[in-house]
Formats: C-alpha cells, structure tokens, sequence
C-alpha cells in the first residue's frame, strides 16, 4: 500500500502554496520549530480492499495567533477535500472526515494549533 502520509503531505505542501501559503508540511515536529507549520501523520486505519487502503490522518496545524492556526487548518482542510484524483502517482477515491476542526493548543509549547481528522481511500500499489 501506499505510504498515505507521504502522499497527502506532499499534496498539501503544493496545494497550500498554490494558495499563497508557504509553510512546511512534515510527518514530524521539526527541530526547530517553525511558527507555522502543518504535521500530518498516521493512526491507524484499515485496508479497504485487497488493493486499497483506508488509513486515518490526523492533521495538526501550528501557527503564531489561534486564529492564524483557525485559518490554516480550515484551508487544509478545504484542500483536502479536493485530494481525489491521482496524487503521486497514487489514486486517491474519496476523503472523509472523522473528526472536525479543534482548538488544541500544543501541550509543550501552549502554541496555538487546530486539528481535525480524516480518512483516505486510496489504491494500492503493486508489489514489486
């Protein structure tokens, strides 16, 4: 199966330029810590099919006032309403959203962070 983080990060990271936001989009909290930046990572999920996958993002979106992270986890999340199509190379068949938008200040920093959750189905890949 495809590597779903990978995928949607890199989907975001172009998207949210696209939109005139240049911000990192990671799998980890970078070291250093940017103001903003948005984190996507896996927890969880199930396979969908014998050739797709349905995995659970979280998506965590730090910026420097609550409603500047407000702001670009609704962007997000907007934009990840739009991810079906091929992305990477890899198909992407719908997203659903499992847990919406909320206030979640980062517990080590107190920063202002926003997040929601999302499930992706996605096709597989062959094994080679």
């Amino acid at each position: 199966m495809p590597d779903a983080v990978a995928v949607v990060t890199a989907y975001l990271r172009d998207a949210l330029t696209a939109h005139g936001h240049l911000v990192p989009v990671v799998s980890r909290v970078p070291s250093p810590r940017p103001p903003t930046f948005v984190r996507v990572r896996r927890l969880g999920g199930a396979q969908q099919t014998p050739v797709s996958d349905r995995p659970r993002l979280d998506v965590h979106c730090w910026a420097e006032s609550e409603s500047a992270a407000h702001d670009l986890a609704a962007l997000s999340r907007a934009l990840l309403g739009d991810i079906p199509g091929v992305r990477g190379g890899v198909t992407v068949y719908r997203v659903a959203e499992v847990g919406g938008p909320m206030w979640l200040p980062d517990n080590e920093t107190s920063a202002p962070r926003y997040a929601f959750a999302v499930e992706i189905h996605m096709r597989g890949r062959a094994a080679t």
